[in-house]
C-alpha cells in the first residue's frame, strides 16, 4: 500500500521539522506552483533526489517510478504530483525496486513494461499495472518474452497498444515488442530500429512513435539520429535532432515532441546538457527552445495541461542525482 506522506517543498516536513529537503524552492509554497514562461520552479521531490526515473501522467497528475537515490540506492517508490494542489504524495509502491523502467499509460492504467534492476543494469521481463482511480496497488502482467527484456527504451501507446522500442539489455539493442493489454499478450518480430539505441527518448504524435536520439555503446557514443514507426509500416528516417544526446527526457505537446537535456556533453565540466529542443512531427522540423535552468540528465518527462514536468535526474554525468523540479511552458 502507499505511504499517505503529503509534500509541498517540504513546508511542513513528515518529521515535524521545518526545514526542506535538498534542491526545494522555498519560494514555492503549497497550493501557489510558479505559473512564469518559459520555465518556473516547482517543489522538490517527494523522496528527496531522484534519477533514473520513469515519469508518467494520468488524471491531470504526475507519477515518478522507481529510480537510484542520492547514496545509489534504487527504490520501488511512487511519488505522485498534483499540479494543482502543487503538492506531492506517495502511491503503492512498485513489486520490487528498479530504474531505468519503460512506462506508458493507456486508458488510465500505468504499466511498467520492462525495467532494470541492481547496479549492475540487469534487465529484468516483469510487466506491472495500476490505474490510481480505481486500484490500490499494482497487478503482475504477462512478461516480456524470453530475450526480450530490457530497459531504457522508448514507450508509446497507439490505438491502445504498446509500443516498446529499443533499450538497454547488456548493451543497447534494437528491439521492437507490441504489448496489448486487453489481451495481456505480447507480439515479437516488429520491424527493428534501423540503429540500436537506449537512453533515448520519444512519443506518438499522430499514430506514429517518435525515436530520438540516445546512444549505442557508452556515455559519449550520443547519436542526433530521429526515427518514425508506423505500425504496419517500419520506421523511416527523420530530421536529426540538432543536438546529438542521451539520457534526455521528452514531452509531447500538440504536434511537437520536446527534448530535455541529456549527458555527454564534452563542453560542460558536469557533462550534462541544458539545451531543449522540440521536433514538429508535421514538419519534419527543429526548433530550439529556452535551455533548462537546471541542465540534468537521468529523468523522465510528462505534460499535463500542455505544461512539462521534470522532477528529479542527476545535474552531472553519471550519478549525482538532485530533487530539483521544473516546469516548462513551451
Amino acid at each position: 500500500m502507499g505511504r499517505v506522506l503529503l509534500i509541498a517543498g517540504c513546508v511542513a516536513c513528515s518529521d515535524g521539522s521545518n526545514s526542506a529537503p535538498a534542491d526545494a524552492r522555498p519560494d514555492v509554497p503549497p497550493g501557489a506552483c510558479e505559473t512564469t514562461a518559459p520555465w518556473a520552479g516547482a517543489p522538490a521531490l517527494a523522496l528527496g533526489p531522484t534519477q533514473e526515473t520513469a515519469v508518467v501522467a494520468t488524471g491531470g497528475k504526475l507519477y515518478v517510478l522507481g529510480g537510484f537515490t542520492q547514496s545509489n540506492g534504487i527504490v520501488a517508490a511512487v511519488q505522485i504530483f498534483d499540479p494543482v494542489a502543487c503538492t506531492w504524495s506517495m502511491g503503492p509502491d512498485l513489486p520490487k525496486p528498479i530504474h531505468h523502467a519503460n512506462a506508458a499509460v493507456s486508458g488510465g492504467t500505468i504499466y511498467v513494461l520492462g525495467s532494470l534492476e541492481t547496479i549492475n543494469f540487469t534487465a529484468i521481463p516483469d510487466v506491472w499495472a495500476w490505474n490510481p482511480a480505481t486500484e490500490t496497488a499494482w497487478s503482475t502482467k504477462a512478461a516480456m518474452p524470453a530475450g526480450t527484456q530490457r530497459g531504457s527504451s522508448v514507450v508509446g501507446a497507439i490505438d491502445g497498444k504498446l509500443y516498446v522500442a529499443g533499450g538497454l539489455r547488456n548493451g543497447a539493442v534494437g528491439d521492437v515488442s507490441l504489448y496489448d493489454p486487453a489481451a495481456n499478450a505480447w507480439t515479437t518480430g516488429l520491424p527493428a530500429l534501423p540503429m540500436s539505441r537506449d537512453h533515448a527518448c520519444g512519443g506518438v504524435v499522430g499514430g506514429k512513435l517518435y525515436v530520438l536520439g540516445g546512444r549505442q555503446t557508452n556515455i559519449t557514443s550520443q547519436s542526433p539520429i530521429a526515427y518514425e514507426f508506423t505500425p504496419g509500416v517500419g520506421w523511416a528516417e527523420r530530421a536529426p535532432m540538432p543536438t546529438a544526446r542521451g539520457g534526455t527526457a521528452c514531452g509531447v505537446v500538440g504536434d511537437r515532441i520536446v527534448v530535455v537535456g541529456g549527458e555527454g556533453n564534452a563542453a560542460a565540466a558536469t557533462g550534462v546538457f541544458p539545451q531543449v529542443e522540440a521536433y514538429d512531427a508535421v514538419t519534419n522540423t527543429w526548433e530550439a527552445l529556452a535551455p533548462m535552468p537546471t541542465p540534468r540528465h537521468g529523468m523522465g518527462a510528462a505534460v499535463v495541461d500542455g505544461r512539462i514536468y521534470v522532477p528529479g535526474g542527476a545535474n552531472r554525468q553519471g550519478f549525482g542525482a538532485v530533487a530539483t523540479h521544473e516546469i516548462l511552458t513551451p
